[in-house]
């Protein structure tokens, strides 16, 4: 029911009329405990109950202690992160502002790779990071700061329609 209200085709559909889930995300990185332990307190996300990480281990997953959020397993590789990802996080800060949560995320041991804010104007965008490993990920603006540009987008959209208005009565 759920495809046919998001409108997807039958083409979409698997041959056993089951479309899958993501079980998991799966990072591949040299040292998975060190960064499984790294990620942590940046998605607030812990161990698996009854199954902790430890050092030496060739495979870490942590979880969303909610429930809400994708388990992620980090899993060790012997080759290096040779190009830019092609899947990425895009992480949006719960309660701070974006540039507090970056200066958290800087002062964690994360890097800017690029700074997209202001891309699209005054208040949007977003900044690119990468992880110890060199993992990307971006930061985007809170849902606060989201709701506030919105609101001052409609703001000024009523504005102008008023200014167009009251200044087509004066001509």
């Amino acid at each position: 029911m759920l495809r046919k209200s998001l409108g997807a085709s039958q083409d979409c559909v698997g041959p056993s009329g089951m479309v899958a889930f993501i079980s998991h995300l799966t990072v591949d990185c040299r040292d998975a405990y060190a960064l499984s332990e790294w990620w942590k307190p940046v998605l607030g996300y812990a161990d698996v109950p009854g199954d902790p990480n430890e050092p030496g281990h060739d495979e870490c997953m942590i979880v969303d202690p909610s429930g809400g959020g994708p388990d992620v397993l980090f899993i060790e590789v012997p080759e290096p992160k040779s190009t830019k990802n092609r899947l990425h996080l895009d992480l949006r800060p719960r309660e701070l502002p974006q540039d507090s949560e970056l200066a958290g995320l800087l002062a964690h041991g994360a890097t800017v790779v690029a700074d997209r804010r202001g891309l699209y104007g005054p208040g949007s965008g977003w900044v690119v990071l990468a992880d110890p490993e060199g993992n990307e990920f971006c930061i985007l603006k809170s849902p606060a700061e989201r709701a506030a540009y919105a609101a001052a987008a409609a703001g000024e959209d009523a504005g102008l329609a008023a200014g167009a208005t009251s200044s087509g009565s004066d001509a």
